[in-house]
């Protein structure tokens, strides 16, 4: 694989999202799909359940409250976000690998904000509001992907039934 600078990196990226396109964070060069495996951005209009998730850092190490959640399929949420800690914190909601692999090249461009529709990056002591309308059963996550929170204990699990 050719090595790509993160200059021409952003300036794809931000040129595919002013079409509007939905960014699935688990694939290299950000691969974009009307909805992922795990859902689709949700509606504004349409509001929807309301989770609170609250991320801070720990005395062990980083982590979310609640770390699991249960939602219905086709079952819009609003993921109402506090970041209560001291840093930066995200929550990207995506699958298991593709998760992982977006923590991969995060560690590679640290630096890296996210404008997607499933991700949500907060500075501390903010709050911030994510849709997300999980189409499909199954478990998925929500993790950190800052290089290093993720391995802190920044994850969750999300369960559709």
């Amino acid at each position: 694989m050719r090595p790509v600078s993160f200059l021409a990196f952003a300036t794809a990226f931000t040129a595919l999202s002013a079409f509007g396109a939905t960014a699935d964070p688990g694939h290299s060069g950000h691969d974009h799909a009307e909805e992922a495996a795990y859902g689709r951005p949700g509606d504004p209009a349409k509001g929807g359940r309301v989770i609170q998730v609250v991320m801070k850092e720990t005395d062990s190490g980083m982590a979310f409250a609640p770390e699991r959640i249960e939602v219905r399929q086709g079952e819009q949420i609003q993921f109402v976000l506090r970041n209560g800690g001291e840093l930066d914190h995200e929550l990207v909601i995506g699958s298991v690998e593709a998760n992982r692999r977006h923590a991969e090249e995060m560690a590679s461009h640290p630096d890296m904000a996210h404008e997607d529709p499933n991700a949500k990056r907060l500075g501390p002591k903010t709050s911030g509001v994510l849709r997300w309308q999980f189409t499909q059963a199954g478990t998925f996550e929500y993790a950190c992907l800052i290089p290093g929170h993720r391995e802190a204990g920044m994850v969750g699990t999300v369960v559709v039934k």
